[in-house]
């Protein structure tokens, strides 16, 4: 016997649209329950867990010891992006004039021995000190060895010319010595040295490249007849010796150690031994009381 074949007839094919929405609809209703089974889901825990997180949200804060642009701003308003702020580049540093520093203080000047004392250790020169064309020959400044000129012409002429006045007025002028070689004076203050000593020579004697004499220029004056005052201080006190201080200087001659300034030419007083240095710079001295080494600031 066979079984009957199931047919649709055109009233079941109208209400397929119907059960499946009923069928799929059902599904829907039943997930939600099926998962609150399964996880065991409960309404009050819910509410409960929503309240804790509304409440454990924090409060916002005040406080100024937060940045001023943080504290002033609109919660309100589309915060905007911070731009970075502008860096400003380091100042240069200014400049700043260096301190001069104060220079060492030059070390003091070696001071000279007094006119009346030699320079120790001093040695001789190639060629003789000038000073305003006037050869000078002392203490602190000596002559090369060589200088050998002999006696000075215009020196001699000068000197004739004032022995000739002399001669008129009762004097008659000897000039017994006036140039010595270097080696001549060597011999003579070797000879003074071994009678009184270095110290007291060196008062009235000069030391070998160190005389006047050398120049060719000093005169030792005395008057003929009257030998026991030549080199003695005696003869300024005679009257011969008095005209010639009286008168040199109108024939450009000058006492050269006069009396009261032995510290400034560095040898005793010698009223017989004349320089040679022109008449008009004699007379110039003359007038002042001058030495050479104050007229020329030696």
């Amino acid at each position: 016997m066979q079984s009957p074949k199931y047919r649709f007839n055109k009233k079941d094919k109208k209400n397929w649209p119907i059960v499946l929405a009923v069928i799929l609809g059902s599904l829907v209703l039943l997930a939600p329950v099926v998962w609150m089974g399964l996880h065991n889901w409960s309404l009050d825990e819910s509410l409960t867990a929503m309240n804790f997180q509304k409440t454990d949200e924090p409060e916002p804060s005040h406080s100024t010891d937060k940045p001023v642009d943080e504290v002033n701003e609109d919660p309100n308003q589309t915060q905007k992006p911070k731009l970075p702020k502008e860096t400003v580049p380091p100042k240069k540093p200014e400049k700043t004039e260096t301190p001069v520093e104060p220079k060492e203080s030059p070390s003091p000047p070696v001071e000279k021995p007094a006119s009346d004392e030699y320079i120790p250790n001093q040695k001789y020169p190639s060629t003789p000190t000038l000073v305003e064309g006037f050869v000078i020959a002392n203490k602190h400044y000596p002559l090369p060895t060589d200088y050998n000129k002999g006696e000075d012409s215009k020196a001699r002429e000068a000197f004739d010319q004032m022995a000739a006045a002399a001669k008129l007025d009762g004097f008659e002028l000897v000039a017994f010595s006036t140039f010595r070689s270097f080696e001549r004076q060597e011999t003579l203050y070797n000879q003074y040295v071994s009678k009184d000593g270095q110290q007291a020579a060196d008062q009235y004697s000069a030391r070998p490249g160190y005389s006047e004499h050398q120049t060719g220029l000093a005169f030792d004056i005395g008057e003929r007849n009257f030998e026991q005052h030549w080199a003695s201080a005696s003869f300024g006190k005679t009257p011969a010796g008095q005209w010639i201080a009286n008168n040199a200087h109108k024939y450009g001659f000058i006492m050269r150690y006069p009396l009261g300034k032995e510290e400034v030419t560095g040898y005793m007083h010698e009223s017989w031994h004349f320089r040679y240095v022109g008449v008009e710079p004699a007379t110039d001295m003359f007038t002042h009381k001058q030495t050479l080494e104050e007229y020329l600031d030696l």
